[in-house]
């Protein structure tokens, strides 16, 4: 009896063991995609273009713009994950729970490192630098600080507030039951990108201290409001908040973006088409539709880089022109589609690694770089190929090892806490998950899943807070490009 208890106990373990590589497997193309993103992204910040042989580096930077790809393919990973994660098990309060550990305590220990390590007058953190401090802590701890008028804390912040209203949207779509409308969403708002581009004015709610302060404030209020509601646990209470929610992300997108209008509305139908792309994966929609609305954000992405990335708008979007928007949004795109295409197979472990460490490699990669180089006393650029060959390793072994050491001491140990959190929470107030309304027919085959669910496949390691491949990276981490410290500036 002991020996088929052991046998039993055995072939358990290998099955569970057999269950989590396949998932490591499938999931590991995602991390692989973040880790070639975040490393696009500090290279660019590196200005590894003044390394290169002036021939390819002009070629690039007429063609193509490293920090709109890293960006724009960031966005694609998360439109694809975050959605999984929200309707995996249904559980709105549990996702935000999830969100908020996830994100703010290294944001908050990347600004305190930021301003313990760089040089006085860098400016690479924006916080405690104004006239303005307390308006300015308040704005980026909503994380909607670049639709408020306000400089970014860390320069990089500033997809961190795309990011947000994406998530704020999502949740009100799951709660009224709009959530797999992905498609026709990612081509609405690429059509408006479209037909109005550069006409909708950006700022339109900030013009003044006075102004920023009122929006500043009022936001902050409704953010609370909407996080007590959503945090509550009970179904009706929290589709307010997340209703809430959603409709201050879109009025703050719509009528106070930093960015060129039509550069926003493309990066939220990038996210959504990525959300349809996995939605028609797990056969949640039907394909042909989502190759449809996924071929037209793809060509309306080409589309306004050339009718609206000229005669000076580019230099409001950081790029040389219509044909480096347009190659890089392109390049995302490729490079999203290579990665998905080969997801069954395992990716090489130093590119789902790098995966892992990727949100703390983006928020450390710019205040190192502007430490280390006067700490170091390197010359901007170095006068030889060697010593271009030589600074370019020595930076990228000082951020991916500030990255892994804070990926390991904050990171996992927050986000351990987080679901620890979670349980207590359901715990002692359990609540039931706002039921949405029956999803409108798509055609697509029936697959016997409720509304909103996520198939394992997809859904099994993408739960806020739970390890993947790469080092225990959580599928749905948040990628972001980087930002300069003000309004009316980005770098990349």
């Amino acid at each position: 009896m002991k020996t088929i208890r052991q046998l039993s106990a055995r072939r358990a373990g290998g099955s569970k063991q057999a269950r989590a590589g396949g998932s490591a497997s499938r999931l590991g193309w995602l991390d692989a995609l973040r880790g070639v993103a975040a490393l696009v992204v500090a290279l660019h910040h590196f200005d590894v273009l003044k390394m290169l042989p002036d021939g390819v580096a002009s070629f690039i930077w007429w063609h193509a713009d490293l920090g709109l790809y890293g960006v724009m393919l960031f966005f694609l990973v998360s439109g694809y994950i975050i959605p999984a994660s929200l309707e995996r098990r249904g559980d709105v309060r549990a996702f935000w729970i999830g969100r908020i550990f996830r994100l703010w305590p290294p944001v908050i220990i990347g600004i305190t490192v930021a301003l313990a390590i760089i040089p006085k007058g860098d400016g690479s953190v924006a916080l405690f630098a104004t006239d303005h401090d307390l308006i300015y802590v308040a704005a980026n701890s909503t994380m909607l600080q670049d639709f408020m008028g306000v400089w970014n804390g860390l320069g990089v912040m500033w997809t961190l507030s795309y990011e947000m209203v994406f998530y704020y949207m999502v949740t009100a779509l799951f709660t009224v039951g709009q959530h797999r409308r992905s498609g026709p969403i990612a081509v609405g708002f690429a059509g408006v990108a479209l037909l109005f581009g550069t006409s909708i004015a950006s700022h339109t709610l900030t013009s003044d201290i006075t102004s920023t302060r009122n929006l500043v404030w009022g936001s902050v209020l409704i953010v609370l409001f909407g996080f007590a509601c959503v945090l509550s646990g009970r179904p009706n209470l929290t589709r307010v908040g997340a209703i809430t929610l959603g409709l201050l992300g879109f009025v703050l997108m719509y009528n106070n973006s930093r960015a060129p209008m039509f550069e926003t509305l493309m990066i939220f139908a990038t996210m959504f088409a990525g959300t349809a792309i996995y939605r028609a994966e797990n056969r949640q929609i039907d394909r042909l539709q989502a190759i449809m609305c996924c071929g037209f954000v793809l060509v309306a992405g080409v589309a306004v880089a050339w009718m609206y990335n000229r005669d000076g708008m580019e230099q409001n979007t950081w790029t040389s022109g219509w044909m480096a928007w347009a190659g890089s949004y392109l390049g995302a795109w490729i490079t999203f589609g290579i990665g998905m295409a080969l997801r069954k197979r395992r990716f090489p472990k130093p590119l789902t690694w790098l995966g892992g460490i990727s949100f703390s490699l983006y928020l450390l990669h710019v205040p190192l770089v502007h430490t280390i180089q006067p700490l170091l006393h390197v010359p901007k650029v170095p006068p030889t190929t060697g010593g271009k060959l030589i600074w370019t390793a020595e930076y990228l072994v000082v951020i991916m090892l500030a990255s892994w050491v804070m990926y390991r001491l904050v990171e996992l140990p927050v986000q351990k806490l987080g679901r620890k959190v979670a349980k207590a929470v359901e715990r002692r107030w359990p609540g039931g998950a706002p039921q949405p309304a029956a999803a409108p027919s798509t055609g697509a085959p029936a697959t016997g899943e409720a509304a909103g669910a996520v198939p394992a496949q997809s859904g099994e390691k993408a739960q806020s807070g739970e390890k993947g491949q790469g080092g225990g990276q959580d599928q749905e981490q948040v990628p972001v490009e980087v930002g300069a410290g003000g309004p009316g500036q980005r770098v990349g």
